[in-house]
């Protein structure tokens, strides 16, 4: 009897061959001035993400860091380490089985999940340094969010950040590595090489969705701001810009939160310590128009923005019928998704952590990346929320959840932990190495843990 492969199979199975024939080409530097919005003809294959991919920062539109499908927890074992051009921010993706990391040297490469060989690579130009920059804290300063695969095209995108300070989306054959979409994306306000786009990308609606905030040490005339590109290439780009005199980033890691017809963002602290409210420290749900339908705000918003206390830090999560907001203040905001509440409309509030980056979500379960460790929070449908455990760590990256265990790195030790959801205790334990990039986060595929660090991806098997 032939058995019919299932769709996630045959989506898989086109990529692979897709990319035996690429071969391991790499791709040579494309550091010159982008023209206009293109999307250049050619064979290309675009691939369903199948079961078991994770196409997008935290696997999904949501961010919810789930893997339903990975493999029992077992014991772990280093698979390989590639040695890459530069530092690995965001996390890596899985698209077909094949694994695509982006450096801050501006080079994405396509690796094989049995060994971490490269398949292929493209650099996309010299980036930004030290040296031209106002601040910060990243040289060279490149690609430093994580990328988004859209597989209606069969592209993978990044934002690349170019000597100059100039902010690039490119969109690559997944397959193959070829260009296909290049386009300048720079925040709409301020000073180019103020801005800083930490915040992974998002896809929606046919677009892909950039956000920007201001370097460590918040200098020169940055505002946040969200820009959103047709993944064609071509077409009008939509921007919405914090309204509040400077700063108002929005940077967290996890980046922008698809929620249905809207999106949402938290909001790092404005400039404004008084007066009317600015805009800044807040959750903001957007439109595809990207034009502002609802907001939260602590009443505290001004004294935050005083003492760099905000919500900026943690992108929102969204737990059944409520948005959980949370920030540098260490206070749990929970709020009603129909509606934000505005200034100081939160249902609940409970003191539990400062924490970066993004969460992870399973059921009522959050689990979230606090400054000195692992927190369980509890969201329950009346609204309440309780703390079931803390794990102490240096300083937690944002977690992922799947094969019965909650993945976490350390990234100022450099070590990955598994912790069992119940207990908190851990299950498994490993070195990764020196301290990693900040807020790193783990990936699960393929039986398989990514993480990217200072001069790679490392793997691990586990089971």
């Amino acid at each position: 009897m032939v058995r019919r492969l299932r769709r996630s199979e045959r989506a898989a199975a086109l990529l692979s061959a897709a990319l035996l024939l690429a071969g391991c080409s790499s791709g040579g530097a494309g550091g010159g001035a982008p023209g206009p919005s293109t999307l250049t003809a050619g064979p290309r294959s675009p691939t369903p993400a199948a079961a078991g991919d994770w196409p997008t920062y935290h696997r999904d539109a949501l961010r919810t860091g789930t893997a339903p499908d990975a493999a029992p927890v077992g014991p772990l074992a280093r698979a390989w380490a590639a040695r890459l051009d530069g530092a690995v921010y965001g996390q890596p993706l899985v698209v077909g089985g094949r694994i695509l990391a982006a450096t801050e040297n501006n080079t994405v490469y396509l690796l094989d999940p049995g060994s971490g060989a490269v398949v292929w690579s493209r650099n996309l130009g010299a980036p930004a340094r030290a040296a031209e920059l106002p601040c910060g804290n990243i040289d060279p300063l490149g690609i430093t969010s994580t990328p988004v695969y859209d597989p209606s095209t069969g592209l993978v995108f990044v934002l690349a950040e170019l000597a100059g300070g100039r902010h690039v989306l490119n969109g690559l054959d997944a397959a193959t590595g070829e260009p296909v979409v290049r386009r300048d994306a720079e925040p709409p306000t301020g000073d180019r090489l103020a801005h800083q786009q930490r915040s992974a990308l998002a896809l929606w609606d046919g677009r892909v969705v950039i956000a920007y905030g201001g370097l460590f040490g918040d200098c020169g005339n940055y505002r946040g701001a969200v820009v959103s590109v047709p993944v064609s290439g071509a077409g009008e780009l939509r921007s919405y810009v914090v309204p509040t005199g400077r700063e108002g980033g929005i940077w967290a890691s996890a980046g922008p939160v698809v929620d249905g017809d809207r999106l949402l963002v938290s909001v790092g602290n404005g400039e404004s310590t008084g007066g009317a409210y600015d805009g800044s420290d807040s959750v903001l749900a957007l439109t595809p128009e990207l034009t502002r339908a609802d907001l939260f705000a602590p009443a505290s918003w001004a004294a935050d923005n005083a003492v760099d206390a905000d919500l900026g830090s943690l992108s929102p999560v969204r737990v059944d019928r409520f948005v959980l907001a949370l920030g540098k203040r260490g206070t749990a905001y929970l709020l009603d998704a129909a509606h934000l509440g505005g200034v100081g409309g939160q249902l609940t509030e409970a003191q539990v952590c400062p924490a970066y980056g993004g969460a992870a979500v399973d059921g009522s379960a959050v689990y979230l990346p606090c400054e000195d460790g692992l927190v369980r929070l509890g969201v329950g449908a009346d609204a309440s929320l309780s703390v079931a455990w803390k794990l102490p760590l240096g300083r937690a990256g944002s977690p992922v959840v799947g094969g019965g265990a909650v993945w976490v790195l350390d990234w100022q030790n450099g070590v990955l932990d598994a912790v069992d959801p119940a207990s908190g205790h851990v299950l498994q334990h490993a070195e990764v190495g020196a301290e990693l990039p900040h807020f790193a986060s783990p990936v699960l595929a393929g039986g398989r843990v990514l993480v990217g660090t200072a001069d790679g991806v490392t793997a691990f098997t586990f089971g």
